[in-house]
């Protein structure tokens, strides 16, 4: 059974021509907007890593990289699924000041994902990261960094929609930015699942940070998993908005400020990852060597489908989909990429 949704009477209200310029202009702009809101200066990035620096983003522990051997080098290589802990390797290396930061294109593969209008195999997103002082490790400094997200993503809609004036019909994002824990999410919607609670709140808040991702809640199930190592539970949180078209609360990053060496001596343990101890990344982490960071991913495509009004990934995307998916879009008029 397919999993896309195809909303009742929906059109796209650009053409494919005109949607692709519409891609490279909202890219341009709120990649610009972003990096003055954050001090941010772009850097290159890697579409592969070797599979034995542990620099790789391992999600929630199951997922399998896309991994190949390098013969020429004698090393084997996995595709990344996120750049979180690279960025913070980059900045130690490149010796980012306190306050400044990268952000840079990431492109993955995810081969375990399953597809459905917001989830692709293959993952396009802005990742930063920037370096920050010890008190700025707080959830008022998350907070402030998060409404600088949002107001560079209204921004980039302002602009697009003054070039586009097609997509005026479409709501314009909310700025105010609305918190809760998902332990409360939790104790107010106790017998909805987690996906389900995102969707009742969202509805009501429509630009909401939901906080401290990745522990056991008081259900002993945690609300999502996070990997341990680079977001600390109690300092992060996933950006969410409301997706009138698709009726749903909308995931556009995941974020946070990331583990000291406190915070990931903690959280390997949790996790069950105390092998990760020995590897090179971790070591420099427990022992103090990199620097203190805030950062996260913005998904290009997720951005690119709330703001130009599109109701399947694959609109925004070139992507590969089962039959039954492409027969959904086909059935509906929709043009996969």
């Amino acid at each position: 059974m397919s999993k896309t949704y195809i909303p009742a009477g929906y059109a796209p209200l650009l053409n494919l021509y005109d949607t692709q310029k519409a891609i490279s202009l909202l890219k341009r702009v709120f990649e610009d907007t972003l990096c003055g809101n954050l001090h941010l200066r772009r850097v290159s990035a890697p579409l592969f890593v070797e599979a034995s620096s542990g620099l790789n983003d391992n999600l929630s522990g199951v997922e399998r990289p896309v991994s190949f051997d390098v013969p020429a080098a004698q090393r084997d290589a996995q595709v990344v699924h996120s750049l979180a802990k690279w960025k913070r390797m980059a900045l130690y290396r490149y010796h980012f000041p306190v306050g400044e930061g990268l952000v840079t294109d990431m492109n993955a593969i995810r081969r375990d994902e399953i597809p459905d209008n917001l989830h692709s195999i293959y993952v396009d997103q802005w990742d930063w990261e920037k370096v920050i002082a010890p008190r700025d490790r707080t959830l008022d400094y998350l907070k402030q960094t998060v409404q600088s997200i949002v107001d560079a993503m209204a921004e980039t809609q302002r602009t697009l929609y003054a070039v586009f004036p097609q997509l005026s019909v479409l709501p314009r994002l909310d700025t105010s930015l609305s918190c809760v824990t998902t332990q409360e999410l939790e104790d107010l919607y106790p017998d909805l699942t987690a996906k389900e609670r995102e969707d009742a709140w969202v509805k009501d808040h429509p630009t909401t940070l939901l906080l401290q991702i990745g522990g056991k809640l008081k259900s002993g199930q945690p609300h999502d998993s996070r990997s341990p190592d680079y977001d600390d539970w109690t300092l992060n949180g996933d950006i969410l908005l409301w997706n009138n078209l698709l009726g749903r609360a909308f995931e556009i990053s995941s974020m946070g400020i990331r583990v000291d060496s406190a915070a990931l001596d903690r959280q390997l343990t949790l996790a069950g990852c105390d092998d990760r101890r020995e590897l090179p990344f971790h070591k420099m982490l427990l022992e103090d060597k990199l620097p203190l960071t805030i950062g996260g991913g913005i998904g290009m495509s997720r951005l690119d489908m709330l703001l130009l009004g599109k109701a399947h990934i694959g609109e925004v995307q070139a992507s590969i989909w089962d039959d039954e998916t492409i027969q959904a879009c086909h059935d509906a008029g929709i043009i996969l990429l």
